[in-house]
């Protein structure tokens, strides 16, 4: 088999970077692994990557220090991976330049999912066309396939608005003044219920209720899985 993309798992938990290793290599990638975070300059220097998959906790030295010296000379895309939901937030307040963020524990397909999002978002494998997805304003439907569901008047403008913007981050009160007019009072919880139900109603069609993603701390985005 023959790798067109190859990640660089940087995690010193041995068994569970195997496994994400096995799971991207499913999935046409190639992987690497480096459990000691000292090591990961020399291997830039003589290795290429597409992307980085950087635990935080790592001995000799930490994710944070490895993204800022990664960042001085490189873009290549970073997928930052934590133990604590709360560290997260202190990460994106360090402006550090990783373009996703996940907190551990994390299923292996979602990881592989989220560093295909990434890939398509930087350009560096070709974008998905999304000209499965029909929308039917008249109608209110969306068709995936041979399959299509009839959405309510919110659904259907909450879909259509992301949908047109794939891999763009909508926060919930952008998505609020997109679907409802000045004179509706709504809440943050509005949005999420609508989310919930909207892909429900996708997975019920034959996609993956992941096209929907939550953006930890900031929204919500479209992007297709496969």
């Amino acid at each position: 088999m023959s790798f067109q993309q190859k990640i660089l798992i940087v995690e010193d938990e041995g068994k569970l970077a195997q496994l994400l290793k096995e799971y991207l290599e499913n999935s046409s990638f190639g992987a690497e692994i480096i459990s000691n975070g000292s090591e990961v300059e020399n291997w830039l220097t003589d290795n290429h990557c597409d992307l980085i998959i950087l635990d935080l906790m790592l001995p000799g030295k930490d994710g944070v220090d490895i993204c800022k010296d990664v960042r001085r000379s490189s873009d290549v895309p970073i997928i930052m991976a934590t133990a604590k939901v709360e560290e997260i937030d202190r990460l994106i307040g360090l402006e550090l330049g990783a373009d996703d963020y996940i907190c551990k524990p994390y299923s292996p397909r979602e990881v592989v999912a989220r560093v295909k999002a990434v890939l398509r978002r930087v350009g560096r494998v070709p974008t998905e066309t999304n000209s499965k997805i029909v929308l039917n304003e008249k109608k209110l439907e969306v068709t995936y396939k041979d399959s299509k569901r009839e959405l309510t008047k919110v659904e259907f403008n909450l879909f259509s608005k992301m949908h047109n913007h794939p891999g763009n981050i909508f926060s919930r009160d952008h998505l609020m003044d997109s679907i409802y007019d000045s004179q509706h009072v709504v809440n943050d919880r509005t949005i999420d219920s609508h989310i919930k139900k909207l892909r429900k109603k996708l997975v019920e069609i034959g996609l993956e209720s992941e096209v929907i993603q939550s953006v930890y701390g900031a929204g919500y985005r479209f992007d297709m899985m496969d």
